[in-house]
C-alpha cells in the first residue's frame, strides 16, 4: 500500500513564512528518504498559519528540490481558478519534472466568502466543478486539428488527474469521469464509508483509470511516549476550535490542559472532526494505522500532522514510515 504525506505549509507562531517554506522542502526530503511515495500540498486562503496560497509555485519549489518523491496539489481548488491556467501550470511542472507531478482538484474555495470574491471577481459559485473538470482534462489530450485554445505546455502530457471530497459528490464525479479519488477523512469523515462504497460501486472506467483507486487521508501524531504524542495534538486541536471560533491564526505550541482551552461542546466538534486520528507512540501507530487500514481498506493512505516543533514533526513521519515496514506494508 503506498504511503504519501500532507502538508499545508503551517507557520507556526515566532516563525515566518520563509521558515515554513525551508522546512516543507526537508520534510519533503525527509519523507523521499523514509520511502514516501507522494508530497502533497494543499491551496488554502486569508489563513496566517498556512503558507501553501500559491500551491503550484511551492510545488515547483519542492519538486526541485527533491529527486524521486512524487509531488503534488491535494489540492488546487478548481473553482478559484480558470481550468486553462490550471493546466498550463501543471503541464510547465509535468515537462520540468516528467513522472513526478500529481493534481489534485477540490471544489471548496479553501477560503472565506469574501476571500472567493477578491479570487475571482465574477465567481458565481462551485456549480460548474464539473464541467471545469472535463474542460482541464481535455487540455491534457493531444491537440487535435482546428482546437481554437490549447494548453502550452500542457498538451498530450500525463498528469494524473484526482478529485478530491469531503462529501458524497466528489466520489460520484470521480466514478463517472474513471478517475482517483481522495477522501479528506482526516477533517470531514462522516461519509466516508458511504461515499468509498459509492465510487465503488459507480466507477467507469476510463482511459485514464481502468479500475478503481482511492485514497484517505488520516491524522498520525506519533512520538516516543503516548503522553507526548497527546500533548503535540493539542496544537491541532487548537487550531481546530480556533478556525471554528472564527479566529484562525498562527499554528499555536501545544498546551498540557488542552480541557482548560476548549469548552464540552468544542471538544466534541474536534472529536468528531478528528476521528480519524492515530495518537500515540510507536506500537500505538503501529497498531491504530494497521487497524485503519484493515477497517476502510484504501489502496493508499495519506498521513497529515499539524505539529509544532519541525523536528517532533519529522520524527512523527519517521516513526509513522517504521510503523508500516514492521507491519510488512511497503512505504513506497
Amino acid at each position: 500500500m503506498p504511503v504519501s504525506l500532507l502538508d499545508l505549509a503551517p507557520v507556526c507562531e515566532g516563525s515566518t513564512p520563509a521558515q515554513a517554506f525551508a522546512n516543507a522542502l526537508d520534510l519533503a526530503r525527509h519523507a523521499e528518504s523514509l520511502g514516501y511515495t507522494r508530497y502533497w500540498l494543499a491551496e488554502h486562503h486569508n489563513m496566517p498559519g498556512i503558507a501553501s496560497a500559491a500551491t503550484a509555485v511551492l510545488i515547483g519549489h519542492i519538486a526541485g528540490g527533491t529527486s524521486r518523491i512524487r509531488v503534488g496539489a491535494g489540492g488546487v481548488m478548481l473553482p478559484n481558478h480558470a481550468p486553462l491556467q490550471v493546466a498550463e501550470q501543471f503541464g510547465t511542472l509535468a515537462s520540468l519534472y516528467p513522472g513526478r507531478i500529481d493534481l489534485g482538484l477540490g471544489r471548496a474555495p479553501g477560503t472565506d466568502q469574501p476571500t472567493v470574491q477578491a479570487l475571482r471577481r465574477y465567481y458565481a459559485g462551485a456549480d460548474a466543478f464539473p464541467s471545469d473538470v472535463m474542460e482541464l482534462l481535455r487540455y491534457f489530450e493531444p491537440v487535435q486539428p482546428g482546437q481554437p485554445v490549447q494548453a502550452v505546455p500542457g498538451a498530450g502530457l500525463d498528469v494524473p488527474v484526482w478529485i478530491l471530497g469531503s462529501s458524497l459528490f466528489g466520489a460520484q464525479l470521480a466514478a463517472s469521469l474513471g478517475l482517483p479519488y481522495a477522501f479528506a477523512s482526516h477533517f470531514a469523515p462522516a461519509a466516508m464509508t458511504e461515499a468509498l462504497a459509492l465510487y465503488h460501486r459507480d466507477f467507469r472506467p476510463s482511459k485514464r483509470l481502468r479500475q478503481p483507486h482511492a485514497m484517505l487521508a488520516l491524522n498520525v501524531v506519533a512520538a516516543d511516549t503516548r503522553a507526548e504524542a497527546e500533548r503535540l495534538f493539542t496544537t491541532q486541536q487548537q487550531s481546530f476550535v480556533r478556525l471554528r471560533r472564527g479566529a484562525p491564526g498562527l499554528i499555536p505550541p501545544p498546551i498540557d490542559d488542552i480541557d482548560a482551552f476548549w469548552t464540552p461542546q468544542e471538544k466534541a466538534m474536534v472529536g468528531q472532526a478528528l476521528a480519524c486520528a492515530v495518537v500515540g507512540d510507536a506500537a500505538d501507530v503501529r497498531e491504530g494505522i494497521a487497524e485503519f487500514a484493515r477497517r476502510h481498506r484504501p489502496d493508499e493512505l495519506m498521513l497529515t500532522a499539524n505539529i509544532f516543533d519541525h523536528a517532533a514533526r519529522r520524527h512523527s513521519f519517521a516513526l509513522a514510515a517504521d510503523a508500516f515496514a514492521r507491519k510488512g506494508h511497503a512505504a513506497a
